[in-house]
């Protein structure tokens, strides 16, 4: 299998706030930093947390920091901003433009 001709289009976008609905941090809500679009990962602000240790450089001390690993977007839920619940996302033009939408209440993201 080679490269994947194009990325998908995700539900998720920087900024946003999601709830994980699947994993060890299932309930958890944070905000997206950084998407990777082509492997469909999302990083999460407080989410999937790893210990990484890092050599000391003329830099950085070095030592053991905390990070955030990506996880799959499949496992995140775009929260309503309506009832603060996680919602499925739906698109529609409007004036031109494509916008996305809170299935659950209807409200613009």
């Amino acid at each position: 299998m080679g490269k994947k001709r194009f990325a998908p289009k995700l539900s998720v976008k920087k900024g946003d706030t999601v709830i994980v609905i699947a994993g060890d941090y299932k309930g958890t809500k944070g905000e997206v930093k950084e998407l990777q679009a082509a492997k469909s990962r999302a990083i999460v602000e407080g989410v999937n947390i790893r210990k990484k240790h890092t050599k000391p450089t003329q830099d950085s001390p070095g030592g053991i920091n905390e990070i955030n690993a990506p996880i799959h977007v499949s496992n995140l839920m775009v929260v309503d901003p309506k009832s603060g619940d996680g919602t499925r996302i739906g698109r529609k033009t409007i004036d031109g433009k494509s916008v996305r939408y809170s299935k659950k209440s209807g409200e613009l993201i």
